[in-house]
Parts: structure tokens; C-alpha cells; sequence
């Protein structure tokens, strides 16, 4: 099989292709990148003697060259987005351009060619926010986005759907939550703090630090991921999750901990305009259909990522500056 991958110099994007290709050693990958300030092509740089990855810079609002690269595959995962909520929230242009326009690009081309299957990685922050109390998101869940960034990945959902219904487009969408593990660019939050404290620098809590977010070892995701495209069924959408709700106050004590700084590091700051109080994720129906569950814990995920960033110094250095 020959998979076209949208962003796949990113976060998940690189570890998708990373565990892809350790799993599917025969299978081809192409990975259209546009190498904005959030991708990183270094994070792929044990894979360019591999004959079956392929990396070719360009963006997916590029319709020749978008067409060209369907063409030739057999499956799209469309990772590629502009993801970032305060940079959204301070332009959201980009994020309409890219989130949505540069979607249809990829399923106008899809459609063209005929290809075995669309997948589409979106987030569970399309269906709003959570009480404390409130039961988690679903499939079921009604959209409600609460950001530019948010909203943007909601319509492009919404397109994708609407290309299956109209055009019979074999398309799956995933709708996951908070992501975290190597090669995650150190503006996002986990990434952010470990490198600050590497940096000796305080880390900065918005308001008091009572937001919850689940979070998935990114493995798991790309796990889930592999199920989906492998079993799961044309047009239909899977929520995956982590099982493990923290909030942001408890997220930061543990990196602290496991770092062997104390809690004075803390900064607490203005809260963020719109701060969504908590997601959830309801995995059930992917447990139940495809057998998900995820496999690293908190602690253990936590541990790994701490370790990775200690180690890669020469990765994240520039990213910051």
C-alpha cells in the first residue's frame, strides 16, 4: 500500500510515519509537509535512506501538486493543520485556509482518483467543553466549537462527512484527545514546561490550573489510528482517548516531580480568553468495534517524554529561540 501523509513533519504526523513504517516495513509513505514554524523535517532524519519514505515539501492548497501525489496512492491520512488555539485566536486566517480549504483540496483530489480510503485526524476540542461533572465526548456528541481553531477543525469534520454522503467517498474520521510524546514542538504545553525547567526557567500556569484536558501517549493514538484505517468501518467516526484526565495544576506537580523540581517554579498568569474547563473522551465504541485501548500510562508516558527531551537537546533548542 502507498500512503499519502498530510503534515507529516509535525507532531504526530513524524511519529505516525515512525510507527507506520516499523509496523508496515513494506509499505510506501509519502509525507507532503509544508515546513511551517511547527514542523520539524529533522524528526525524520532516520528515515531518509529508507527506499519506501518519501518526503516532498509542498502545501496541501496546492492543487497540481496535491493532485499529482493522490494520483499514486492508495490512502490519504490527513494530518495537516494549523493547531495552535492562542495563535488562532490571534489570526485566525491561516487556520481557515488551511483547516478547511486545504482539506477540500485533499478530498476534491481523493474523489478524482478514486482512492481506497480518507482518513481524517481531527480533536475532540470540535465538541466544546466539559462541566466537571458532565459526561465525557462522544460520537454522539454534538459539535460545539469554542475557538477559531476549534471551529476550523469542526468544518472540515462537517466537509469530510459531507463528501462520503454526497460523493460516496470512503472516508473514517478520528476525533482524539490531548496528544503528548517526542517530537512535539515546545510551544504546546507538556513540551513547553519540560523545557523550561531543562531552560531553568519558571513554568506558567493560565489562572488557577484547575482545566482538564485527557490525555494519550502519542503511540496510542497512532495505535488507534492503524485500527481505524486497518478495521474500521467506511463513514463512520471513532473518538480515542488516553483514560486519563488531569488537570493542568496536577499535570505541572508531576513533570515537577519527576523532574526533581519543587513547586516554587510555578507561575500562575492571566487566564486564556475562552479557556475551555475540561475534555473528556468516551473510547467505547472504538474498544468495542476495534479492540482500542490504550497502553501506556500516565506515568509511564510522562516518564518517557521527560527522558526524550533530556536527550535531544539539539531538537527543541532551536524551536524555542
Amino acid at each position: 500500500m502507498k500512503i499519502l501523509v498530510t503534515g507529516g513533519a509535525g507532531f504526530i504526523g513524524s511519529n505516525f510515519i515512525h510507527y507506520w513504517l516499523a509496523k508496515h516495513p513494506l509499505d510506501k509513505i509519502v509525507n507532503l509537509d509544508a515546513l511551517t514554524y511547527a514542523a520539524n523535517p529533522e524528526s525524520l532524519q532516520d528515515l531518509e535512506s529508507n527506499p519506501n519514505y518519501q518526503f516532498v515539501k509542498g502545501n496541501i492548497l496546492d492543487w497540481d501538486l496535491v493532485d499529482k501525489l493522490v494520483s499514486d496512492c492508495d490512502l490519504i491520512v490527513h494530518f495537516a493543520a494549523e493547531s495552535h488555539v492562542d495563535r488562532s485566536i490571534s489570526d485566525s486566517a491561516a487556520f481557515i485556509q488551511t483547516n478547511v480549504e486545504g482539506t477540500r483540496v485533499l478530498l476534491e483530489a481523493a474523489k478524482r482518483h478514486g482512492l481506497k480510503r480518507f482518513h481524517h485526524v481531527s480533536t475532540d476540542e470540535v465538541f466544546g467543553a466539559l462541566d466537571f461533572d458532565s459526561p465525557k465526548f462522544s460520537e454522539i456528541t454534538p459539535y460545539d466549537p469554542r475557538s477559531p481553531y476549534s471551529a476550523s477543525k469542526a468544518a472540515s469534520d462537517h466537509l469530510v462527512r459531507a463528501y462520503y454522503h454526497t460523493y460516496g467517498l470512503p472516508v473514517t474520521i478520528s476525533n482524539c484527545s490531548n496528544n503528548y510524546g517526542p517530537y512535539q514542538h515546545p510551544e504546546k504545553l507538556i513540551p513547553h514546561f519540560i523545557t523550561n525547567l531543562l531552560n531553568d526557567q519558571p513554568v506558567t500556569i493560565y489562572g488557577e490550573g484547575k482545566n482538564i484536558r485527557d490525555w494519550i501517549y502519542v503511540d496510542d493514538h497512532n495505535r488507534g489510528l492503524e485500527l481505524i484505517i486497518s478495521q474500521g468501518k467506511i463513514g463512520e467516526t471513532y473518538c480515542l482517548g488516553g483514560d486519563s484526565e488531569r488537570d493542568n495544576l496536577s499535570l505541572t506537580k508531576d513533570i515537577l516531580r519527576l523532574m526533581g523540581q519543587s513547586e516554587d517554579r510555578i507561575e500562575y498568569v492571566a487566564d486564556r480568553l475562552g479557556h475551555d474547563l475540561r475534555y473528556a473522551i468516551d473510547f467505547s465504541k472504538a474498544n468495542r468495534q476495534l479492540n482500542f485501548q490504550p497502553q501506556v500510562s500516565w506515568e509511564e508516558g510522562l516518564a518517557r517524554t521527560i527522558k526524550w527531551y533530556q536527550d535531544n537537546p539539539s531538537w527543541w533548542r532551536s524551536l524555542r529561540s
